[in-house]
């Protein structure tokens, strides 16, 4: 009985061992998102906004010392400018609207939009188009306009370089949001330029057409300067719009900027 039951005690540790070995192969084969990939550096975000449930979708909020008041509606949002990403660091965190943040979702984050906007995100580098809600603030990064999750920049094409210039567009708002007449300034663009020269006398045009604060922004989009020529300007986003109607009839490509 000894012998027989030293031999099943045998036969146990010899299965439980195999057991270990299977389940030491299985674990070293990692997950393809686990691994590491050669990418351009995602998003620093150099600050976070504190997470806040279901609360101050358009409260003002400070990020390093800095202030910012989102609008109080998305209705017209669009804007174009650059886009980064980002991923691990901030996989698994609560976001400005306390969901976790998940890499392997599309979202992203904005520094004005009402938290829960729907957007539309277009990579005018490669025509790709995604449509995402903004669940998060940022990014505090000079010159960038939003922040995609890992997953959205993937869609989109824009992992690998870690920016694309895109344009953002309002789809939707967000319940109990304030619509209609939104108090600005806006401005509306009507033009872009790599040549100053150019930019100059569209915003002459733009002047002489009864446009007195039209402005030029200078904004750097990998390494080059371009010129936005931004008629206005106008004092709520009602008058906006209608003045848009007017100027798309020359100017088919002009949208809604805030600010």
């Amino acid at each position: 009985m000894a012998g027989c039951s030293l031999k099943g005690l045998a036969a146990i540790l010899m299965a439980v061992l195999a057991t270990g070995a299977l389940l030491t192969a299985c674990a070293g084969k990692s997950p393809i998102y686990q691994q590491k990939h050669t990418i351009a550096q995602p998003s620093t975000r150099q600050g976070q906004a504190q997470s806040s449930p279901n609360k101050g979708k358009i409260r003002p909020y400070t990020v390093m010392g800095e202030t910012y008041h989102p609008l109080k509606s998305a209705d017209g949002y669009a804007e174009e400018g650059l886009a980064s990403w980002y991923g691990r660091d901030f996989h698994g965190k609560a976001t400005a609207n306390g969901e976790m943040y998940d890499m392997y979702k599309p979202s992203a984050a904005h520094k004005l939009l009402p938290l829960g906007t729907r957007v539309r995100v277009t990579n005018l580098e490669n025509g790709k188009s995604i449509y995402l809600t903004i669940n998060d603030r940022g990014p505090f990064v000079k010159g960038r306009i939003i922040d995609l999750s890992y997953e959205a920049a993937n869609r989109l094409g824009s992992l690998d370089k870690g920016v694309a210039m895109v344009r953002v567009e309002s789809v939707g708002g967000i319940p109990g949001a304030v619509g209609g007449n939104l108090p600005g300034p806006f401005y509306i663009q009507v033009g872009s330029f790599t040549q100053r020269d150019n930019a100059d006398k569209l915003k002459a045009e733009m002047y002489a057409s009864g446009y007195r604060s039209t402005r030029l922004v200078e904004a750097q989009v990998d390494g080059s300067t371009w010129w936005r020529v931004q008629a206005g300007e106008f004092q709520n986003l009602a008058t906006a719009r209608l003045e848009l109607n007017r100027i798309t009839l020359s100017y088919s490509e002009a949208f809604v900027v805030a600010r």
